[in-house]
């Protein structure tokens, strides 16, 4: 009783469950500087391994029961995975209604860290590490894949990125594979926006872009319909898509079997 009153508890605080808790140093890299040490929590197959990471980058409600749930089933698939948390380090839960508290910018230096952590790691592939992703950290997939940034160097290999925030002006320097999971109905970061973003790339082959016609934000997550406050009071919907859901994960789960296996 008293460990299943923990669980509840962790849960509670959006502290993953079945995890071990780990920190690191946030890593300066080009325009991104380095925050404070990092929190993050570790999710690992059963076994000695080596074997193939993934760094899960969660999304502006910061670390919850999706990054739980995603922690889980990469796992399920044979991968560590590391979960950093960007947002507690820099004083903050959240950033639906403030993103410009923790831009997906500054969360690279965090990136950057996770990978040179994992790296020191026995039980990791070296130069197998993945990151994913959703909307402002699928957002953080796209900036963490900028050439400027060079964390190919480091070890990251690929990225999937769900509805994330695409900026076509800055992120065209994309130089690592990645898949872009977006719904055409989504009112929060819109899909037409990561369209520009991959018809300008420099490198349009390494990006492969999914556009569900009938999904909203959010559409992997098995809960309620929803209408949630963002930024400047605006309010967007999110609903679970029972046809892009599923489709989206046996697409990250083969990407990643291909470039990480």
């Amino acid at each position: 009783m008293i460990r299943l009153l923990v669980m509840v508890v962790l849960l509670a605080l959006g502290t993953p469950a079945w995890a071990q808790s780990v920190s690191f140093p946030s890593v300066t890299v080009g325009s991104s500087q380095a925050g404070p040490e990092v929190k993050g929590w570790v999710y690992k197959p059963s076994g000695e391994g080596p074997f193939p990471a993934i760094i899960l980058a969660h999304s502006c409600a910061g670390t919850n029961r999706h990054t739980d749930v995603w922690g889980k089933l990469l796992v399920s698939w044979g991968y560590l995975v590391l979960a950093p948390d960007s947002f507690g380090p820099r004083g903050t839960k959240a950033v639906c209604t403030t993103p410009n508290v923790v831009t997906p910018n500054m969360r690279v230096a965090d990136i950057a860290g996770a990978l040179d952590y994992l790296a020191t790691r026995p039980d990791v592939v070296k130069g197998k590490v993945g990151i994913i992703g959703h909307s402002h950290g699928g957002s953080t997939v796209i900036r963490s894949a900028q050439k400027n940034f060079g964390l190919a160097q480091r070890g990251l290999a690929a990225g999937v990125a769900y509805y994330p925030g695409c900026n076509p002006k800055s992120d065209g320097g994309i130089d690592i594979p990645v898949l872009l999971l977006a719904g055409d109905k989504d009112d929060w970061t819109s899909a037409d926006r990561c369209r520009s973003l991959v018809s300008g790339l420099r490198r349009g082959d390494l990006v492969e872009a999914v556009y569900y016609p009938n999904a909203y934000h959010s559409f992997d997550s098995k809960a309620a319909d929803r209408n949630v406050p963002g930024a400047a009071g605006k309010q967007h919907h999110l609903a679970y898509d029972t046809v892009a859901a599923p489709d989206a994960e046996a697409r990250t789960k083969a990407f990643f079997a291909k470039y990480l296996r």
